[in-house]
């Protein structure tokens, strides 16, 4: 449901921006996607893993811990959020000046409601109400797309799109109240003794949270100061895309984190049931959707950002291994929050976040847009793999059945086969594709039993 609602809204955002590109042009295409990244910057860094963490603890905690937990967590990601912002907003003052300065602002402000209705939001997921969830998150997509819809038919400019996320926020910030209300407490908790006990355990992890939210980050802004304007406004526009892309692991993944955390303290054979089942589907879905990015990206930067931004082809080809990759890696993220694995986390993500730089950083500065892309493609995919190894190492009772992969690698190579077909149009391509892969991998069995009985109409009818 939630990948459903995720697709279905991100296809009317996709069309809206198809104008906003337009509308912007490829210059100010970069200084947007360089303010909503910082803005995003703000969401990660001011999240601390809270998010996660409450999704963790609420899980199992039960009356009035529960309770001041959840008020506690409300309190600091507000309190924290505020700082984020004006620290943001300085850096980009002093760095970008003050056009850019002031979208940043107008972006980052917009985090401020985002984040108390996510952190709101939290209950709806551990108790799985995951419908609601769902039809909160295609509204504020929706809402998205039609503010910049009727922006663009307005004529407005570059700051004017900064304020359409805090729009959409407020939308769906008072349904999110009224369905938790007598679930957790609505007011914050201010009690900065309960905040130490609350991060001190955590604190590796909110480390690792910080240096996870730059690392998705710091492309953009390593090409922002190395490259000149045009080439960020081709690697922004992919990245635009791609970013939203990279929303779908953690919801898909997300959404079975509680029945990871609580398989974690009860029943490990059921964590690595559950863990190799969310694997599996996460590297079916993950590297068709970065075929289908790396076979369909010309018609992709067409629709979406016009001829202006043919550059942009390559960069969205190799930018769509990146996807594919996050959806590996995500589930061993979450594997190894859910044994609390805190301080492996912090490690692995300040050694991806050095390798990042150094390697977007250098080969940006050699070939601009597309070198930054090809930098991306290549340290996420080491992740990916580095993150099956660790959560592997010292815990053998968690080391999954890979069989799985080179299933997936030859039906993906099956599926590739007609980019050879060059008179046939680009979405005839996309569809021969996807047929080809999905019946590689119905005929290779790479599908559990118990997967494919998910699909089963017997079941539904049940």
């Amino acid at each position: 449901m939630r990948a459903a609602a995720f697709l279905s809204g991100s296809l009317f955002v996709l069309a809206a921006a198809a104008l906003l590109f337009r509308r912007l042009g490829v210059v100010d295409t970069g200084r947007f996607t360089t303010a909503t990244s910082l803005g995003a910057v703000v969401t990660g860094l001011t999240d601390l893993g809270l998010t996660t963490v409450a999704m963790r603890e609420l899980a199992v905690l039960h009356g009035e811990e529960r309770d001041s937990l959840a008020r506690n967590i409300l309190g600091m990601r507000l309190v924290l959020t505020a700082i984020g912002v004006l620290l943001v907003t300085a850096f980009a003052f002093a760095v970008y000046g003050s056009l850019l300065g002031l979208g940043v602002l107008i972006a980052s402000s917009g985090v401020f409601v985002q984040n108390a209705q996510v952190t709101l939001a939290v209950p709806l997921v551990v108790r799985l109400r995951l419908g609601w969830v769902s039809l909160l998150d295609f509204v504020r997509y929706l809402t998205i797309a039609l503010l910049i819809v009727l922006l663009v038919l307005l004529g407005a400019h570059l700051l004017a799109f900064l304020a359409v996320t805090a729009v959409a926020a407020l939308v769906v910030l008072p349904p999110t109240i009224v369905l938790i209300r007598g679930d957790i407490p609505l007011r914050p908790s201010f009690d900065t003794r309960q905040w130490r006990r609350l991060v001190g355990p955590v604190l590796a992890y909110s480390a690792a949270q910080a240096a996870a939210t730059l690392y998705l980050r710091v492309a953009i802004v390593l090409v922002s100061l190395i490259s000149d304007a045009r080439q960020l406004g081709y690697f922004g526009a992919s990245y635009r895309l791609v970013e939203a892309l990279l929303t779908l692991p953690s919801l898909l993944v997300g959404a079975a984190f509680p029945i990871f955390a609580r398989a974690a303290r009860e029943d490990p054979a059921r964590l690595r049931l559950a863990l190799s089942r969310v694997f599996e589907i996460a590297l079916i879905v993950g590297v068709w959707i970065s075929l289908s990015l790396a076979l369909g990206a010309r018609l992709i930067i067409a629709v979406i950002a016009g001829p202006s931004f043919t550059p942009s082809v390559p960069v969205l080809a190799c930018q769509g291994v990146v996807v594919g990759a996050v959806f590996v890696s995500s589930v061993f993220a979450y594997g190894l929050l859910s044994l609390e694995l805190h301080r492996v986390i912090l490690a692995f993500n300040i050694v991806l976040l050095l390798v990042m730089a150094v390697v977007v950083a250098i080969l940006a500065s050699l070939y601009g847009a597309l070198g930054a892309a090809i930098g991306t493609a290549v340290v996420d995919s080491a992740a990916a793999v580095a993150a099956v190894v660790v959560l592997a190492h010292g815990r053998p009772h968690l080391k999954l059945d890979l069989r799985i992969v080179p299933k997936v690698a030859l039906a993906a190579l099956i599926g590739a086969a007609p980019a050879l077909l060059a008179g046939v149009p680009v979405i005839g391509r996309l569809f021969l594709s996807t047929f080809l892969y999905a019946a590689s991998l119905l005929l290779l069995r790479a599908l559990a039993p118990d997967v494919l009985a998910i699909f089963s109409p017997r079941r539904w009818r049940h």
